[in-house]
């Protein structure tokens, strides 16, 4: 069962409120994406530590329902 990008941007917006979120179906099958995110929460966080943020947002579905999602991320 695949994810769409509304979700993605639904459940990552309830972890991180202020976040700027764009996100893009990269292959057109709803399991390929590609998402740029910024929020003040990343703030003097490493690349790795905003990544899982956005990860553990997304509440294990990561793998499972989503696939693979490219993530840009930024404090500004």
């Amino acid at each position: 069962m695949a994810m769409d990008a509304e979700e993605i941007e639904r459940m990552i917006k309830a972890a991180l409120p202020d976040a700027r979120v764009t996100i893009e179906d990269l292959a057109g099958d709803g399991d390929h994406y590609s998402a740029r995110i910024v929020s003040s929460a990343f703030k003097g966080k490493s690349r790795v530590q905003q990544h899982q943020m956005v990860y553990r947002a997304l509440d294990g579905r990561m793998g499972n329902e989503l696939h693979a999602l490219a993530l840009q991320t930024s404090a500004d």
